[in-house]
């Protein structure tokens, strides 16, 4: 699981807007455009050719 104090200050770095911590897979999903970002081991992959983009 992701620290609690590193989630409240990622952000999308498409568009800057909040991630909403998913856990099943475990996950990071963009507010405003929906670009999943996967987490492995702990760390979230914050790549943006590494996102897919959900609707």
């Amino acid at each position: 699981m992701i620290d609690k104090e590193l989630l409240e200050i990622l952000v999308c770095p498409a568009d800057k807007q909040p991630l909403e911590y998913r856990q099943n897979p475990e996950s990071l999903k963009c507010t405003q455009c929906h670009r999943v970002y996967p987490v492995q081991d702990d760390i979230p992959i914050m790549l943006i050719e590494e996102a897919k983009i959900e609707s």
